[in-house]
């Protein structure tokens, strides 16, 4: 291990079997006793940008899914069974040098297997987070990895669009934008600008929304308290993705607002794991002054 990489177990509000990683300047916080799950992030001794739910912290085994908060790895695209599996039994944590390793029980209701590799660099506010699904059935099984990640209430959620052109020197369509049945594009969480897609979380706000696009170059940003964290996904054009193309989702109601990325629809052999590789990073002192292309190019185009 790293001098500069610190991993060590901690008790996470009630979690006692959480392991912690940081290298000094930003720590994040993994779930043993349910997951794999991500529960928190921050810079060192400053705000939490993961959402958690108090009245879920230090609990397991219940017999319904729990949306906990953090970020996890979902089954796409979304059904009502096989993408709630249960994920409330403990994880086993292997360490293997600066890299941490969570893997869960095989999920008997859908006979997956999932795990989160996480890599934190020795300095700065990079990590490498390697998703993983194991199909354990005796069947190959279509599926896509789809990674949600939760964040806390009060900031703003950020994702762009491919390359934007002008007509007629652009005539072929550059993404889908997708709608779900709940989607109200005259709700006024929802700017928009030529480049980019912004979705306020307000917790006064009952209604959910949600979007999503394809983007060669899937990232989105939450903005909070002149902080910013951003996750990035390579898409691939050339494969099929679930939810009429979406290679990015963001959706909010008064609780939280979530990241999502999705990986291509893949047919998995049993005994095969597919993996979905995100790259996060922490910012501070960030100030973004307007919603404008010009405003948000000058603040994120040297951060992506």
């Amino acid at each position: 291990m790293s001098a500069a990489i610190k991993i060590e177990k901690v008790n996470y509000k009630g979690w006692a079997n959480s392991w912690k990683v940081s290298n000094g300047e930003i720590e994040l916080v993994v779930t043993g006793d349910i997951g794999p799950r991500i529960i928190s992030i921050g810079f060192v001794g400053g705000q939490n940008l993961f959402k958690n739910y108090p009245e879920q912290m230090g609990k397991s085994g219940e017999s319904e899914w729990m949306i906990r908060g953090g970020s996890r790895i979902w089954f796409g695209p979304e059904d009502a069974k096989a993408t709630y599996a249960l994920d409330n039994v403990p994880v086993d944590i292997r360490i293997d040098g600066n890299t941490l390793i969570a893997t869960e029980p095989v999920e008997e209701s859908v006979k997956l297997v999932k795990q989160m590799v996480i890599r934190m660099a020795p300095s700065g506010t990079s990590i490498e987070v390697v998703h993983r699904i194991q199909n354990v059935s005796l069947m190959p099984t279509e599926f896509a990895a789809w990674i949600l990640t939760v964040m806390t209430p009060g900031g703003v959620g950020i994702t762009g669009f491919p390359p934007r052109g002008t007509h007629p020197e652009v005539l072929p369509p550059s993404n889908p934008l997708v709608m779900w049945a709940f989607t109200d594009l005259s709700d006024k969480r929802w700017i928009y600008t030529n480049k980019y897609l912004m979705l306020k979380m307000d917790p006064a706000a009952k209604a959910p929304q949600k979007i999503g696009h394809f983007n060669k170059k899937t990232w989105g940003a939450y903005y909070l308290n002149n902080e910013l964290f951003i996750k990035r996904y390579d898409a691939d054009p050339t494969k099929i993705y679930p939810d009429f193309g979406c290679s990015y989702e963001t959706f909010t109601n008064s609780d939280m607002l979530e990241m999502e990325t999705m990986g291509p629809l893949q047919k998995v052999a049993p005994g095969q794991w597919i993996e979905h590789v995100e790259r996060w990073s922490l910012h501070k002192n960030v100030k973004i002054g307007s919603w404008t292309d010009q405003e948000l190019d000058r603040v994120l185009l040297p951060l992506l």
